[in-house]
């Protein structure tokens, strides 16, 4: 039997896992996840029977891989496409008539969380929530996990590292592994940049009638990176209700990242009133927030020195080894990693 031990529960592991349990003849797998929900920044919450994804937003039809998993290899039940364009703005909040676009915009009626809840449910993976692994040591030719709480887990014969590259870099340097292939790694992970997203949730108790289901900024010179409107999204949003996730850009995350959360909303509130012109969005009836310090990767990592790791049985996946920061891209990389796990043994 091979033992795997995957530490974070997003997208990308949760492909690599269904494709080693559906191609591995002996596999053993357990996830170690600190959070208590799946699929990482692809999240969803729940409010007031409305439900809204406040982290990654969808998943683009830009991979034919990952097209097969959503439409063929999972259940589609639930599976919601958006058919509202998204339209752009400039630094001065101008908005303009986005490009013609033909690629689905994809997410399920309960949520994007829903894509690693059906992948898991696929395999015999088990997952220990709000387990935060703080240690990786390496010895007698397999590997063990320590978490925050002192529990140690394993041994593990393969263990992939699916926290995005920051987190990954910590784990790395404090990891007990004496390997020529240590240094190269960590210096490949850790010079990876992120990009920060300070996320407000808006509701208000009324339609907004716009030809749009978001709103991008182009320029990269406004306080806000993105707006989008849940009630666009099949059986998020009850009729005569509008909820707004607006994504601040990163200078402004960063400056505001530790504030008071509700200074944020309220100066969030005022630049989206302004950039849709609707004075009514200076006043939501609720709302909810999530700082997210590692949002997205902006640059691809170097992947020679993770696949000279691989040869020890440890595995990099997700979107910043992928070198894009989509929900595609992360996919895509879980069912490759799951694949050369499978073929490397």
């Amino acid at each position: 039997m091979t033992r795997i031990g995957i530490v974070g529960a997003g997208v990308a592991a949760a492909a690599a896992a269904d494709t080693i349990e559906t191609t591995h003849e002996d596999a053993s797998i357990t996830v170690f996840e600190k959070s208590r929900g799946l699929c990482g920044r692809a999240a969803t919450r729940r409010r007031d029977g409305i439900r809204y994804d406040y982290g990654a937003n969808y998943v683009k039809s830009a991979d034919d891989r990952v097209v097969d998993l959503l439409t063929e290899t999972l259940e589609t039940d639930g599976l919601v496409d958006i058919t509202e364009p998204v339209w752009t703005f400039d630094s001065e909040g101008s908005v303009s008539a986005g490009r013609a676009a033909d690629e689905h915009k994809w997410t399920y009626r309960t949520g994007l969380t829903q894509i690693a809840k059906r992948l898991f449910g696929r395999t015999d993976a088990t997952i220990h929530r709000e387990t935060r692994i703080e240690t990786l040591q390496r010895d007698d030719d397999a590997w063990r996990l320590e978490d925050t709480d002192g529990d140690q887990w394993g041994p593990f014969d393969v263990v992939l590292l699916n926290p995005p590259a920051p987190q990954t870099a910590d784990l790395l340097r404090s990891a007990e592994w004496d390997s020529d292939r240590r240094g190269p790694l960590l210096e490949a992970v850790d010079a990876v940049p992120y990009r920060t997203i300070w996320t407000g949730v808006l509701h208000y108790p009324f339609d907004l009638e716009v030809p749009y289901y978001a709103l991008v900024n182009t320029d990269k010179a406004h306080e806000i990176g993105w707006i989008s409107r849940e009630e666009c999204k099949p059986g998020h949003v009850p009729d005569g209700e509008s909820l707004l996730i607006v994504q601040a850009n990163h200078e402004w995350s960063v400056d505001h990242y530790d504030a008071d959360p509700d200074a944020n909303l309220e100066a969030l509130a005022e630049l989206s009133a302004d950039v849709l012109d609707d004075e009514r969005l200076l006043e939501p009836d609720w709302t909810d927030h999530q700082g997210w310090r590692y949002a997205q990767p902006e640059a691809a990592v170097d992947r020679e020195p993770l696949r000279e790791a691989e040869a020890e049985g440890l595995y990099c996946l997700g979107d910043w080894v992928a070198g894009e920061a989509r929900v595609h891209a992360a996919l895509r990389n879980g069912l490759e990693v799951g694949e050369r796990v499978v073929s490397d043994e």
